[in-house]
């Protein structure tokens, strides 16, 4: 494992909820857990003016976000952690003088021996993002000469192709791309990773992950809630730039790459790279008509409670067409996944939250036991990203008695039957790793760029054709009524339930 230095941790948006809810928590069980150094400070940057005590008052002393990971017993050790917790106002904006802030961190730094070892945490609007890269190169915050300097953004990077490019533009004016750590929350989770291990440390996988024996792979990305109180934002962004291009298309990358050269972060994140660029990108109209579904969630009933329409919320144009469901058929350019379709699915007012990767394999070339439904035939391969996280393996047994009539076993493991081992959450995983120098989990600006090159022509062609619908669906059944026509022959999406071993019983056609 590698070692984490003395180092300060800098956010800028301290006061903002993001702060509160998931970056201090991580902190603090980073800390409980003895991964952090003795020598580590945070200091909050933001617009609002608190002082020291009212800042720790807020993220530590009265957080709810905190309150499941602090016993009875954890009193002195609250006390010891709320004492590396420090504020500074900003002023009026982002970008006025930094003479203070520099201050202050050097101050910091010379108390507490932090070694001039910096990461700069930007939880806010990505617009902010190259004022605040540029007035920290105007103080010399960037300079690595006396110790290592890192900043860290979060999503959404850009909103198109052409605004991710000026993103990295702007932030590489004033940081070494080794610098950037581009944050996606998703790849932070245990299950996520495990895709890799899965595939690589196992000969019972890697032989059969291609074309001559996998018939096509499904993804779904599902939520219960709906846009709660983010619809201004949610209704310029929409379910394919909020979810697909990020999250999404980072697991696809993990299910298309090659094996890299070793686990170094440079080899993986080159195979990243290669995979995303493989993406077959449609832009022809017809294609993108008959491979891309959008949808929108209407007003109805859940367990017997009226539920608003996505038009009905707060924020939401009356007359607006942003997507919440949005499924998309596409195909990977290579060798090894010439002629699979590839589906990914991701909505909002889904009958249950679940996030899983499922591949299904190709039936026997000659089939000996005649199996009836096509959908059950099929061995599966099941990741369960969240929740119930694990892996489950679908395949056939002969039913006792007499006869060959072939049913479907399980054969599962879960994350939670490891009762000793303590399982990050992502941004505990994230943060120490930027800590750590480690950028296997983060965005390379060359990755985000490839994303964006495969998700602009879909955005641009249901933005300005006429063709384009947007299809209802009630809110707490799984999409649109011809969601199921996106997938070719007799197949269906696997509706998953709460839990990995079942199939939920909804219908997407309702």
């Amino acid at each position: 494992m590698n070692k984490t230095a003395n180092q300060m941790l800098i956010i800028f948006g301290a006061s903002g909820d993001l702060t509160a809810r998931k970056l201090i928590p991580a902190i603090y069980n980073l800390y409980k857990g003895k991964h952090l150094p003795e020598n580590f400070v945070v200091l909050g940057a933001s617009r609002s003016s608190i002082t020291d005590s009212e800042f720790r008052k807020k993220v530590v002393h009265e957080s709810e976000y905190l309150k499941s990971s602090i016993k009875k017993e954890d009193h002195d050790f609250i006390a010891t952690f709320s004492d590396k917790l420090f504020y500074e106002d900003l002023g009026d904006d982002y970008d006025t003088d930094y003479d203070r802030l520099s201050k202050r961190i050097g101050d910091l730094n010379n108390k507490y021996n932090t070694e001039n070892n910096y990461i700069f945490y930007l939880s806010t609007p990505p617009s902010l993002y190259e004022a605040i890269a540029k007035n920290l190169s105007d103080k010399g915050l960037n300079n690595e000469s006396d110790g290592w300097k890192r900043i860290l953004v979060e999503k959404p990077f850009g909103y198109s192709l052409q605004t991710a490019q000026d993103l990295n533009k702007g932030l590489q004016k004033y940081f070494k791309e080794k610098q950037i750590y581009r944050i996606d929350h998703y790849l932070g989770k245990e299950t996520v990773q495990n895709l890799l291990v899965t595939r690589f440390a196992n000969s019972i996988f890697e032989p059969l992950w291609n074309r001559n024996y996998i018939h096509h792979i499904e993804i779904t990305n599902a939520e219960t809630v709906g846009v709660e109180k983010r619809g201004g934002y949610y209704d310029k962004s929409g379910a394919l730039r909020d979810m697909f291009q990020s999250h999404l298309l980072q697991i696809v990358s993990l299910i298309v790459m090659e094996p890299p050269i070793n686990s170094n972060a440079e080899e993986i994140r080159n195979e990243k790279v290669k995979a995303l660029k493989s993406l077959r990108i449609m832009t022809d109209e017809q294609t993108l008509f008959d491979h891309t579904i959008r949808g929108q969630y209407v007003a109805s009933e859940i367990d017997g409670h009226p539920v608003k329409g996505y038009r009905e919320e707060e924020g939401v144009d009356p007359n607006s067409k942003t997507e919440t469901f949005a499924a998309v058929k596409f195909f990977v350019d290579n060798w090894r996944w010439s002629d699979v379709p590839f589906y990914v699915r991701t909505a909002k007012r889904m009958p249950t939250k679940v996030t899983e990767v499922v591949i299904h394999f190709k039936t026997p070339h000659h089939q000996v036991f005649n199996e009836q439904d096509i959908n059950n035939k099929h061995n599966k391969l099941v990741i369960r990203i969240q929740p119930d996280e694990g892996i489950l393996i679908k395949f056939g047994v002969k039913v006792p008695g007499q006869g060959f009539q072939v049913e479907r076993a399980n054969l599962d493991f879960y994350y939670s039957s490891l009762v000793d081992t303590n399982v990050m959450q992502a941004y505990e995983r994230l943060l120490l790793d930027a800590m750590q120098g480690d950028a296997t989990l983060y965005a390379r600006a060359d990755e985000v760029e490839a994303a964006w090159a495969f998700v602009d022509p879909i955005l641009n062609y249901w933005e300005h054709s006429k063709d384009v619908k947007t299809y209802g669906y009630s809110a707490g059944v799984w999409g649109p009524e011809n969601s199921n026509d996106l997938i070719e022959g007799n197949f269906v999406w696997r509706n998953p339930g709460p839990h990995l071993v079942d199939d939920s019983g909804f219908c997407v056609i309702c």
